[in-house]
């Protein structure tokens, strides 16, 4: 019996790559660099920030250019980030069925936290965790996944994650839990993603309100940070 989710946050939960574009054309601009379409970025993001400075800002110092990213993102990421279609809704759900729900993220952890927070669902997870909780191991690293099984008391056959890439299907292997990806018109490189080895991959995030019912004994609890 499935007790907790734990998500990712980039493409899963938020529709943040309209701050991403942003924050990564602003460091090109810096460099010389002409920016860059949003479909071109995306493909990108979520092995981390080092990760997609060395890829679209080729020839700059990677510590200098996550420093200019980070600067400039805390200025557009709440305005620019937005939940995908039905998380409002469902996340909520989950938590007063009682399931516990966290977040793992290779987003800066105070970044994801002040988003989570602000957009209105901090109040539903019990962890939101990034590289900074776990020595900077990003994912595909396990370390963030098992940091959250501790986190929620839950073992990894009573979790799942769920995200919407590869490196996610990567991450829960290496972790030892079962991993779900959320798969819409939006998600970049769809075929790929449906190929990946995924346990499960859902049309709609919605979805999960039929694949989450209430734990035994704790229908009708809602979770709090």
């Amino acid at each position: 019996m499935i007790k907790a989710a734990l998500f990712d946050f980039d493409g899963t939960l938020a529709d943040s790559f309209q701050a991403i574009t942003a924050s990564t054309n602003h460091v090109r601009t810096s460099y010389g660099l002409p920016p860059l379409p949003e479909a071109e970025v995306r493909k990108y993001v979520g092995y981390g920030l080092a990760n997609l400075m060395a890829d679209l800002v080729p020839g700059a110092p990677v510590d200098e250019a996550v420093d200019r990213y980070r600067a400039h993102h805390s200025t557009v990421m709440i305005a620019e980030t937005k939940w995908m279609p039905g998380v409002a809704e469902t996340i909520p759900e989950l938590a007063r069925r009682g399931l516990r729900l966290g977040v793992c993220s290779n987003k800066r952890v105070e970044f994801t936290r002040e988003l989570v927070r602000t957009l209105g669902l901090g109040e539903y997870f019990e962890c939101t965790l990034g590289p900074d909780d776990v020595g900077q191991r990003a994912k595909p690293d396990p370390a963030m996944l098992l940091e959250g099984l501790t986190r929620l008391g839950v073992s990894a056959n009573e979790t799942v994650y769920v995200g919407d890439m590869i490196v996610d299907v990567q991450t829960a292997r290496a972790a030892g839990v079962p991993v779900w990806l959320v798969s819409t018109d939006q998600t970049t490189g769809l075929e790929a993603v449906e190929s990946a080895g995924a346990d499960r991959v859902l049309r709609s995030f919605a979805e999960l309100l039929a694949l989450l019912p209430a734990p035994p004994g704790r229908g009708e609890t809602a979770n709090r940070a």
